[in-house]
């Protein structure tokens, strides 16, 4: 029985892990893997099956970081896409019977938010250098508290986000199948489609946000 909530955890060299989420994250893994194989490994110039699908999302993701991060932010494209395709298989692998989304363990999706951060202002760093810490102080000295905090919430925001939302999804399709007679399959089904839905908008907005705080970076640095 899947029981939201209860984690078993196993202890090495004085730390504490979480071995389901360990072993769903990995899972994930190997289905982001076998899905790039699947679509890579017969390429044809009119692309049928995984290929067309991994080529839309590749197209789409590409559209969005040209119009927001620029020709420069392509290199960037690999991170994404993988990023995206990692939410999305994991988002969705907890509605299957006995397993469970790497996304509904906070110290997931916290340290994905941790890494985008990261990213942010070490790329913020790299560009702009001194310019990307002045950008903190502006308009006036004052707002670096403000900037500051707003900082500090970003990653709590994205990881809060994403976890609460695929948690609560999973939470209730199990209530709705202990619930519901076998004969009323409707309900739980309807409820299915829609946690699939929601699945993919959290990957959706969880990515756009991680391209929104890096064009943040290289606007700030490229500023002045």
């Amino acid at each position: 029985m899947h029981e939201i909530g209860v984690r078993e955890v196993i202890q090495f060299a004085g730390m504490t892990f979480n071995e389901e989420t360990l072993i769903m994250t990995w899972i994930t893994m190997a289905v982001v893997l076998l899905i790039a194989i699947l679509a890579t490994r017969n390429l044809q110039l009119i692309p049928s099956g995984w290929q067309n699908v991994l080529e839309m999302v590749v197209v789409w993701l590409h559209e969005q970081m040209d119009a927001t991060l620029g020709p420069k932010g392509r290199w960037l494209a690999p991170m994404i896409i993988t990023l995206f395709m990692f939410l999305l298989v994991s988002n969705w692998i907890g509605l299957v019977p006995k397993m469970a989304s790497p996304t509904n363990d906070l110290n997931t999706t916290l340290g994905l938010a941790l890494f985008v951060v990261a990213l942010v202002h070490g790329l913020g760093l790299y560009i702009g250098g001194m310019k990307y810490i002045k950008h903190f102080f502006q308009p006036t000295p004052v707002f670096v508290i403000l900037n500051i905090i707003e900082e500090v919430a970003k990653p709590i925001t994205l990881a809060f986000r994403l976890f609460g939302n695929i948690l609560a999804g999973e939470i209730l399709i199990i209530i709705l199948l202990k619930l519901l007679p076998i004969w009323m399959p409707v309900p739980s089904v309807l409820w299915l489609a829609f946690s699939i839905f929601i699945g993919m908008v959290q990957a959706v907005i969880f990515t756009m946000l991680s391209i929104a705080y890096l064009s943040n970076a290289f606007h700030s640095g490229e500023e002045h």
